[in-house]
């Protein structure tokens, strides 16, 4: 009977995808992009965008969604803004771009914009926040996505996921936040049904807007636009702050694809078009003051909380960014699980494309499973 994951070190996956990308046909700087989002993912224990979203990639690129030869275009520039159209390009390209040319006007200019439009998906919003981040900024970072989000009193999909990822230099370590503004990302749903379990009360809802449980079929409904999908944050009601993550999916909706005069959610993917909106920020902290005495601040402030009085049957209190930290450090150690149902679409992939699926991930026991690679 096969194992629900198989294990693998990080340098494994690392060349699987390397080798994989560039068999799609991008270049090797630009697959070395790419895998980094996809691997940075892994590392802090964001399953649902790591390894499992590679034959998210596969299809895109079939289905015409992806130009493998595309060239990100700066199609309008201030000092302190851009925008970007990525000719259908791989999202983590185009995305690595356009928070790089933030960050250089960032520096230039105290704070700077930058939108894009006719991308795709782009991998963890955080990774770009983080970029900016690295080099003592503050670094933000979203996007829209396929409509999966059901608007408060609603009962279909018109809003995509809608991450918002923001992160601040700060010692021990930076704050680093990144969240969908859904109740959970669609790549929860998958695994789930990957997993055949049952999805947790308050996720989701069905073709009629009631709550459901069934993941299999709330993808499906989403899929064919039959109605149903993912509650904003705050779930499905006004006295529970529905409307909140609803605002909240507006206001990364504004940053993407309304600046950018691109695609909104209630439009992407559909027919051969993705149509993906990104937004990204950089602020260079030396407007407001003195960067390192604002650094000094803000870690204290995390520190405060951090020390705050804990609730019974708690010991620790966590800021943004210590669990992916202390994940990242122990998966580079030990390696990453990557779920059975994962490793069989990486396998089929590898086929695809000509590769030695066994000489990457091992002999895989297939027994009892249903790929979902098409």
């Amino acid at each position: 009977m096969a194992t629900k994951n198989m294990h693998y070190s990080c340098n494994q996956l690392d060349r699987f995808c390397m080798d994989a990308f560039q068999k799609f046909g991008f270049t090797k700087e630009e697959a070395r992009i790419i895998s980094d989002v996809l691997l940075l993912s892994d590392l802090y224990g964001i399953e649902s965008h790591g390894m499992q979203r590679l034959v998210r990639y596969h299809k895109g690129i079939e289905k015409g969604w992806i130009d493998v030869h595309a060239k990100p275009e700066v199609v309008f520039e201030t000092p302190v803004s851009a925008v970007i159209d990525a000719h259908k390009g791989m999202g983590q390209i185009v995305s690595y771009k356009a928070m790089n040319i933030a960050i250089q006007k960032a520096k230039a200019s105290g704070m700077a914009i930058v939108t894009v439009r006719n991308s795709n998906h782009y991998g963890i919003a955080g990774y770009y926040a983080k970029m900016a981040c690295d080099q003592g900024l503050v670094g933000m970072a979203m996007t829209n996505s396929e409509a999966i989000m059901v608007p408060t009193n609603a009962r279909m999909s018109m809003i995509g996921s809608n991450p918002i990822a923001l992160a601040v230099p700060a010692e021990p370590y930076p704050f680093f936040f990144d969240a969908s503004t859904t109740v959970v990302t669609r790549g929860k749903l998958e695994i789930y049904n990957k997993l055949q379990k049952p999805l947790p009360e308050g996720w989701a809802l069905d073709k009629d807007g009631k709550p459901s449980t069934d993941a299999k079929e709330v993808l499906s409904n989403i899929v064919a636009k039959n109605g149903g999908g993912i509650m904003p944050v705050g779930g499905n009601t006004e006295t529970l702050g529905s409307h909140k993550g609803y605002g909240f999916g507006m206001m990364c909706e504004l940053f993407c694809s309304i600046f950018s005069q691109g695609t909104t959610s209630s439009h992407v993917n559909v027919g051969s078009v993705s149509g993906t909106c990104h937004g990204f920020m950089a602020i260079d902290p030396k407007v407001f003051g003195d960067p390192q005495a604002i650094k000094e601040h803000f870690s204290s402030y995390l520190q405060e909380l951090r020390d705050a009085p804990k609730a019974d049957g708690k010991d620790r209190i966590y800021t943004h960014g210590e669990k992916e930290i202390e994940a990242y450090a122990f998966r580079i150690k030990n390696g990453i699980d990557v779920n059975i149902n994962t490793i069989v679409e990486m396998s089929d992939m590898a086929k695809f494309l000509g590769m030695d699926a066994e000489s990457y991930l091992g002999k895989v026991d297939v027994l009892g499973i249903e790929s979902s690679y098409q």
